[in-house]
């Protein structure tokens, strides 16, 4: 159960996300205000990690779920309970689930707590390594799939895989400052 904040000092959470079971990892270092809601940390969550938004999603933590509310999976609503009446300090991890089909399961580490500052923009992403697999791909076993089909010229799926990618796929690849940007939109919609 959330517990009641009165009137606390704003804090910054800096949180390690990390795509489970993926290898190499596949992770992002980001800075996120404690007074999010977990909707908004969601809409954060997607951006900074490159998904789509177009599955359902969970937080794990505290040995409750929350989402989009389903009564018949016990899933309360993420709208209103905020990051801050959760999560009770440094180490402590939770996690996020995107894509119940393909189960992208997400292991969220609190690195540190730190004191707003005026002037610091938050949400922010300081680090990451990686390209999100594709949406839909099948999950990280899809994934690993995938990307021996395009890494090989000779798989029998190369071209199909390649199309379906739009025409490249660099596993690599991220765009901190694209990803930055991003995230500013959400912060002068606020």
């Amino acid at each position: 159960m959330p517990r009641k904040i009165e009137s606390v000092p704003p804090v910054i959470y800096q949180i390690k996300v990390t795509l489970k079971d993926s290898k190499p990892p596949i992770w992002r270092r980001i800075q996120v205000r404690g007074d999010v809601t977990l909707a908004q940390f969601h809409t954060i969550l997607q951006l900074v990690m490159g998904w789509g938004d177009y599955h359902l999603h969970a937080f794990r933590l505290g040995g409750m779920e929350y989402g989009q509310p389903e009564p018949e999976l016990r899933m309360r609503s993420d709208k209103s309970v905020k990051l801050n009446q959760l999560i009770p300090g440094e180490k402590f991890k939770f996690q996020y689930e995107y894509d119940f089909g393909d189960s992208w399961d997400h292991m969220l580490e609190v690195e540190k707590v730190l004191p707003a500052e005026p002037g610091v923009h938050t949400p922010s992403c300081l680090a990451g390594k990686r390209a999100c697999p594709p949406e839909d791909v099948g999950g990280v076993w899809g994934y690993i799939e995938f990307l021996e089909a395009i890494r090989d010229p000779e798989h029998p799926e190369h071209e199909e895989q390649l199309e379906w990618a739009g025409g490249e796929f660099d596993p690599e690849a991220i765009d901190l400052d694209e990803v930055n940007r991003e995230l500013a939109k959400i912060q002068q919609t606020r």
